[in-house]
């Protein structure tokens, strides 16, 4: 932390604007040496950037923020370059030619931010997945982890506990004195309960928050030449499965992904189900059947009423969706299929698009604290377990509870990065670029 780092925080070069960070004690100095005298704090300033030597190597802004008020804590700095390769390339060599200054490591003017205590790791992991959003919907998760909506909910809950475990300890250490209540347990283990109820509710929407960054999982099931691979190419509008009259041409997974609604949808065809003898079908079967146990909806094609599976018409992921309609409209009772589609022309298309939308996770305006980690979610399972364990340790003495909020309070703080997690932050902060 003594050291003062820099790297290019913006994209691929050429570029029209390219912006080098710095931060570290040695940004003040630094500046000043190759732009003259500092701007005034948060103020955006036009100067020329020269090299050392006295070189004129580009003209931009500069700005200088001041720790403790800036991204990592310490006094930091920007320079907006023209975004050319040579530019970047002279200035970056520059930097390098100073002896207090080093090129920064992946992730680590954010990391840099959590050891100040300018961001915890929930934060910290929201700002890397806003970073990597492709969607409305990630983006807006992202969002609000990065803003501190979650770990405002986690800071609560671990006050909560803070209050408990200091009510327990006031009783078990000043039970003779007078100001200091005989039990606790009508103060506090309601609300422990309550809590311990607050975070399996909050768990709930791990599921959401998973389907929000990995993708909503649907396969286009049904017998050979239902439409799969048709209907496939017709979703993603583009030929990505090859379509022919012959039985059992798809043999492995195809998968494509599409953004709807805000939410990336994975779309995997598949396999036509049906018996066979030829081993390689088979195993495409096999591998089609093991994707639907994982889908979280099934569009399961027929090009006639008879052609459903009737036992995975008993699936309530199940969308029932009609083919060809275009070869014989006759065919089709309309009760027969949720939806009736034509990939030839385009008829019914639009209504199996509502019909996806209206199973994906239908979320309120604010409702995106969610648990989207694995590692969230396990310690917040520890969490409420360490909970429930206390209250039923009642019988067992009021020690013991405390123990086991003690340990839920743990859980918490390892979630939040604020104890026990060295072993964590390498592997949470390789996420980042080069420049965050």
């Amino acid at each position: 932390m003594h050291e003062t780092i820099f790297a290019l925080s913006t994209g691929g070069l050429p570029s029209g604007v390219a912006v080098i960070r710095l931060s570290g004690p040695a940004t003040a100095h630094v500046l000043t040496a190759m732009a003259g005298p500092l701007p005034r704090p948060r103020r955006a300033a036009l100067r020329t950037i020269r090299h050392l030597s006295g070189e004129r190597l580009d003209q931009g802004l500069v700005l200088f923020f001041p720790g403790p008020a800036s991204f990592t804590g310490e006094d930091c700095g920007e320079l907006h370059l023209h975004g050319g390769r040579a530019v970047v390339t002279a200035v970056l060599d520059c930097l390098g030619g100073f002896a207090t200054l080093r090129a920064a490591d992946a992730g680590e003017f954010s990391r840099r931010a959590f050891s100040q205590g300018k961001l915890d790791l929930v934060e910290v992991e929201g700002l890397a997945d806003l970073l990597a959003a492709e969607t409305e919907m990630q983006r807006r998760l992202a969002s609000e982890h990065a803003a501190g909506g979650l770990s405002e909910i986690y800071q609560g809950w671990a006050r909560r506990l803070t209050h408990a475990r200091a009510m327990i300890e006031a009783e078990l250490d000043f039970a003779d004195e007078e100001d200091v209540p005989g039990s606790v347990a009508d103060r506090i283990w309601p609300d422990m309960a309550s809590l311990g109820l607050e975070i399996d509710h909050h768990l709930a929407g791990a599921a959401t928050a998973a389907i929000i960054r990995d993708g909503f999982r649907i396969v286009i099931a049904g017998a050979p030449n239902a439409g799969k691979s048709s209907l496939l190419n017709a979703l993603a509008k583009r030929e990505i499965a090859i379509v022919t009259e012959i039985a059992g041409t798809t043999r492995d997974i195809l998968e494509v992904d599409l953004s709807l609604a805000g939410f990336i949808v994975k779309l995997f065809d598949t396999a036509g189900l049906r018996e066979t003898e030829d081993r390689v079908e088979r195993e495409g079967i096999r591998r089609a059947r093991s994707a639907m146990e994982e889908a979280d909806l099934i569009l399961l094609l027929a090009d006639h009423p008879q052609g459903f599976d009737q036992e995975l018409m008993h699936d309530e992921r199940v969308v029932a969706v009609g083919t060809k309609l275009d070869q014989d409209t006759a065919l089709w009772d309309r009760s027969a299929a949720e939806v009736l589609i034509s990939t030839r022309s385009g008829e019914g298309l639009d209504a199996l698009i509502q019909a996806i939308e209206r199973r994906l996770p239908q979320l309120q305006p604010g409702a995106l604290a969610l648990p989207s980690r694995r590692r969230h979610q396990d310690l917040l399972r520890q969490c409420a377990g360490h909970v429930q364990d206390g209250l039923a340790a009642a019988p067992l003495g009021l020690d013991l509870q405390a123990e086991h909020l003690r340990l839920a309070q743990e859980a918490l703080g390892r979630l939040t990065g604020r104890i026990d997690v060295e072993n964590l932050l390498d592997v949470i902060f390789s996420e980042f670029c080069i420049g965050k």
